[in-house]
């Protein structure tokens, strides 16, 4: 009598999973890619705000060297989502704090875009 042998299962990922996969990764990456400027954006915005919000309770500055001030940074930082005029300014607790809302339109095939609102305020 013959020793039946069990074949070895083959183990890995076979070509089309792997082209499925890598189609996939691509995807997300492109779309990584296309957002993270928007997001490098914000970080900027809200690292300046929390620099002129800081300079302007330390020194009392009215509104208009605030908004002057911003712009100044922004213009350096070339921020194009938000200008001086979008920030509002409220004083808290004998400190001044300075917020700003925005919505970012990403392109991202053809027709279609995506749409990302983001909300800064100094702390």
């Amino acid at each position: 009598m013959k020793n039946h042998e069990t074949p070895y299962k083959q183990k890995g990922i076979s070509l089309s999973g792997m082209l499925i996969w890598s189609v996939i990764l691509i995807l997300i990456s492109i779309l990584g890619f296309r957002v993270l400027p928007a997001y490098i954006e914000y970080n900027s915005i809200k690292k300046n705000l929390n620099a002129v919000a800081e300079e302007a309770s330390k020194q009392d500055a009215d509104i208009n060297n605030i908004r002057q001030s911003f712009g100044k940074r922004a213009q350096i930082d070339s921020i194009k989502s938000v200008s001086a005029q979008d920030i509002r300014i409220n004083k808290e607790k004998g400190r001044v704090v300075l917020s700003v809302s925005y919505t970012s339109k990403i392109p991202l095939v053809s027709n279609v875009s995506l749409v990302i609102d983001f909300e800064a305020i100094s702390e």
